[in-house]
C-alpha cells in the first residue's frame, strides 16, 4: 500500500495530500531510510513521522483498504512520541 493511503486509512494524518506534502518534503523515513508519498508499506515496517513539535513513530501491524474510525487504530503500534520543547 502506499505510504500517504496508510497514513489517511489509519487516520494519523487526515488527509491524504497533507500526508503526500509531509512525505515529499522528507519528515517521514520507513525502516531508518527517507521515503516518498508513493512508497510501499508492508506489514512489520517502522515509520518515522517528523510533525512540526513531536515525532512520532510507529509499527505496521495490519494494512486495509478501507476502515471505520474504530478499528483505524489497530492498523499501527505506537513505538514512541517525543515532544520537542521551545526554549
Amino acid at each position: 500500500m502506499r505510504l500517504d493511503k496508510f497514513l489517511k486509512i489509519s487516520r494519523i494524518i487526515k488527509r491524504r495530500s497533507v500526508a503526500k506534502e509531509v512525505a515529499d518534503k522528507g519528515r517521514i523515513q520507513v525502516n531508518g531510510k527517507l521515503a516518498k508519498s508513493s512508497s510501499t508499506v508492508k506489514v512489520g515496517d517502522i515509520l518515522k513521522i517528523g510533525f512540526g513539535n513531536k515525532t512520532l513513530e510507529i509499527k505496521v501491524l495490519e494494512l486495509h483498504e478501507s476502515t471505520k474510525k474504530e478499528d483505524a487504530a489497530q492498523m499501527y503500534e505506537i513505538i514512541s512520541e517525543t515532544r520537542i520543547e521551545n526554549v
